[in-house]
């Protein structure tokens, strides 16, 4: 690597290593994804969010103060010119322990899905029931999959505005059946960072012909919505993957997250125009002057007079 990139990249590609480490490192400890003893499957599709995951993985294994094991799974799914020596050589060169699955998804897929139409529901839940099955065949705790935090929001706007719902990945998740656990490292991660990361360490990427070549897919407008945000309004992406945290049902209006019927009216509660005056809260006032509103944030405290003077002057 040091021969064919320059200093300046290899200080970078160092850089974006320590970003991308410490970010799945939180994410790892803020739910627990990895745990002492575990066999965690990372699936390797042979795209750079994946590539990177594992390599991102297998640098902190070296790290971690718990021990857990790394196997790299990949599953062929027989798309025409799938180049199968790939991956087998780049895991060799890595001494890792892996195993390519062989299904031939790609001839069920064009059987089912008529040409010219989406394709990435079927083949994904194929791909999906294939990989849970081995995960167990083989004693896998954990089910590593390298969807990173624009994808997360990108899926949360996707059934927002297709489905109707508001959900998205989480970084952490149970399956159905309660017999596989699957996380996402990367939760934390911006792709435009694991890009950069990929294409610096010349991860060896295969390109998906059967989904990631089609156009005009609603991830693709979503997708393109987010970078124009992105490049207009830097700091949104992040302000609404923070809010995606910070949810209050009882400020939502979905009925069956927060019990709406419950509420009621505390009839003893005094009546606005008979609080006392100690319990009054410390009301800070502006100057009236300017503009007439009130700052909260103002170093004087007002007396209850005070308060009813410049409520009844500026009361239309």
């Amino acid at each position: 690597m040091s021969d064919i990139l320059s200093k300046t990249q290899l200080t970078r590609m160092s850089k974006l290593q320590r970003k991308l480490r410490s970010e799945v490192g939180k994410a790892i400890a803020d739910y627990q994804m990895i745990e002492e003893g575990d066999r965690v499957m990372c699936c390797l599709s042979g795209g750079k969010d994946s590539y990177a995951m594992l390599d991102i993985l297998l640098n902190l294994q070296q790290r971690a103060p718990i021990k857990f094991e790394i196997v790299a799974v990949n599953l062929d799914q027989k798309q025409p010119g799938f180049p199968e020596e790939v991956l087998p050589n780049y895991l060799d060169s890595l001494n890792v322990a892996y195993h390519i699955l062989e299904k031939d998804t790609y001839s069920i897929v064009r059987s089912k899905i008529p040409e010219g139409q989406k394709t990435c529901s079927l083949c994904s839940r194929l791909r999906r029931g294939t990989l849970y099955g081995f995960a167990q065949q083989i004693g896998a705790t954990k089910i590593a999959l390298g969807h990173h935090r624009d994808d997360i929001i990108e899926t949360m706007f996707l059934n927002m505005f297709y489905a109707g719902k508001q959900k998205a990945m989480p970084p952490k998740l149970l399956s159905d059946d309660g017999a596989n656990m699957v996380i996402r490292p990367l939760a934390y991660s911006r792709e435009k960072d694991i890009a950069e990361y990929a294409e610096l360490k010349s991860f060896p990427i295969i390109p998906c012909n059967l989904c990631g070549s089609q156009e005009n897919l609603k991830r693709a407008s979503v997708k393109a919505m987010l970078e124009q945000w992105d490049t207009e309004h830097p700091g949104r992406i992040e302000s609404i993957f923070t809010a995606m945290q910070n949810t209050s049902p009882s400020q939502g209006v979905d009925r069956e997250k927060f019990d709406f019927l419950a509420l009621k009216r505390d009839a003893d509660a005094p009546l606005k125009g008979e609080v006392a005056e100690s319990d009054l809260p410390a009301f800070d006032f502006l100057d009236v002057a300017n503009n007439g509103h009130i700052d909260l944030d103002a170093a004087s405290r007002a007396t209850k007079e005070q308060m009813i003077d410049v409520v009844s002057t500026y009361t239309p």
